[in-house]
């Protein structure tokens, strides 16, 4: 067996991300940023950073918590029991992400593609969730300022249970 090269890893990132019609940027050589479009989150960036002997992934998906930050992270812990290929973390700022190493032999397009596809699943999933228990007050606030001026209340379907 061969050994797989930042190259390999760098060459097979590119012909996935295109054949997928993923919008990317390499932003230095091995350093991705692809667009991930989703439902509920509308969008997730995803970070692929090829290291010496791993692919990092890295994906921001909400940020510090308003409020139940114990609830919050307690259900993002319990999820990560039942994950492929990345887990949620939290960064010194509190932030949420997704977060993951795939060994460089590991990377072909079928793996890409499942860890991308995990990414975009979990964050996707878990976006609502995470803002109804850790920003429920601002939620309700958004409500009444909205109907207060007569503002469209579209977005905030998913959260008809928070209307003050």
């Amino acid at each position: 067996m061969t050994d797989t090269t930042a190259d390999d890893v760098r060459r097979t990132i590119i012909d996935t991300l295109e054949a997928a019609s993923l919008a990317y940027t390499e932003h230095q050589t091995g350093t991705f940023e692809v667009t991930l479009p989703g439902e509920r989150k509308l969008q997730t960036t995803c970070r692929l950073d090829i290291g010496r002997h791993a692919l990092g992934v890295h994906a921001f998906v909400a940020r510090n918590p308003d409020e139940n930050h114990q609830v919050v992270y307690r259900w993002l812990l319990e999820r990560n029991l039942k994950m492929f290929g990345v887990a949620f973390a939290v960064d010194s700022a509190g932030d949420i992400y997704l977060d993951g190493r795939v060994p460089l032999g590991s990377v072909t397009p079928d793996e890409l593609d499942r860890i991308l596809g995990s990414v975009l699943t979990y964050a996707d999933e878990s976006f609502n969730t995470i803002l109804e228990l850790g920003f429920a007050t601002s939620i309700r606030k958004e409500w009444q300022w909205r109907e207060s001026r007569g503002e469209s209340t579209r977005n905030l379907d998913a959260f008809k249970h928070l209307r003050p």
